[in-house]
């Protein structure tokens, strides 16, 4: 067991470091060919900050672990909801954008109640199981490529109304191509090394502690992959940054329901076995509760009695799965 719970905690490690050279290497190699922020702000740096759920979820469906794969995204999605924000609203108020609520938001509020109609088989459709096909991937996909096309659309026009803003004003140091190139081999390698890992060590665990795949995935594997964007949003809000904590979690979630399970539900289909229409409920509410919370009592921001309600939320979902477990 103990040589699982290595290999779990080795592969996370390999996996958020491989991230952030994959990023840092492709972002040199985007200012080498006179990218501006805007574009590598949407493209390499989003995209990067969902590298890690992307690997360790594409390798646990390739390995036909696919509970472990929808666990780590929508477990994932949850602690960044109720959990992230609610702590850092403990900490300190999140003062949450007007163009946030009503652009980001819904976005996030969408993308669940996408996930929850696609996924709860058994509760819309009384099918014998809950089953995410590739046609249920590919709806991801086209809800990705529209998203993509309308972020991209609204930062142009953001930068159009502050001229420069999209640019780089300020003086960088400049890495070589040679060098960029070796951190982005490096972080791939990382992250296909690390996404085994995880996966190894997690189904490990699983058998070990007569858990589930889907518990693991809810939990440890979830929990372990998110505490970057814990710690990234923390520090954020700390320094009084709520729309960088905010952000963090917004974008995160949208991708990891359209980009990553589009991905992997196409690649192959998921059976989702233990994973019910309660988990998916839980996200979809975690969803709408943030934005009224922002929206209609906090006046655009989260308190700490709200916080507190989040992250009680979230330890009452921790003890009704290890509850449900028995």
């Amino acid at each position: 067991m103990w040589h699982d719970i290595l290999f779990l905690c080795m592969g996370l490690v390999l996996v958020m470091g491989g991230a952030n050279y994959l990023t840092d290497g492709a972002t040199a190699v985007a200012r080498r060919f006179n990218m501006s922020d805007l574009i590598i702000g949407i493209t390499v740096v989003a995209f990067g900050s969902s590298t890690p759920d992307l690997v360790i979820s594409l390798t646990s469906t390739i390995e036909n672990k696919a509970q472990i794969a929808m666990g780590d995204i929508l477990g994932a999605n949850i602690f960044d909801l109720l959990l992230v924000i609610g702590i850092c609203a403990l900490v300190r108020p999140v003062v949450i954008g007007k163009a946030t609520l009503q652009k980001e938001f819904p976005m996030v509020i969408l993308s669940s109640g996408v996930l929850f109609i696609l996924a709860c088989d058994m509760l819309i459709d009384g099918a014998p199981s809950d089953y995410m096909n590739r046609s249920d991937g590919l709806i991801l996909l086209c809800f990705f490529i529209i998203y993509s096309y309308v972020t991209y659309m609204i930062a142009r026009a953001q930068d159009a109304a502050t001229p420069g803003a999209g640019n780089n004003p300020v003086t960088q140091k400049t890495v070589n191509l040679w060098l960029a190139a070796v951190m982005i081999v490096g972080g791939l390698a990382a992250l296909v090394i690390g996404g085994n890992w995880i996966v190894s060590g997690a189904s490990g665990i699983a058998r070990s502690f007569g858990m589930s795949e889907a518990m693991v995935g809810l939990t440890v594997v979830a929990i372990g992959s998110s505490i970057p964007d814990l710690v990234t949003s923390l520090i954020a809000a700390v320094k009084g940054h709520s729309g960088i904590a905010i952000g963090n979690v917004v974008g995160s979630c949208v991708l990891n329901v359209f980009l990553i399970v589009g991905i992997c539900a196409t690649v192959k289909p998921l059976e989702l076995g233990s994973i019910n229409a309660v988990d998916f409920a839980v996200l979809l509410g975690a969803s709408i509760l943030l934005w009224v919370f922002g929206w209609v009592w906090g006046k655009r921001t989260i308190n700490r009695w709200e916080g507190a309600i989040l992250t009680l939320s979230y330890v009452g979902y921790m003890a009704y799965l290890v509850i449900s477990a028995k």
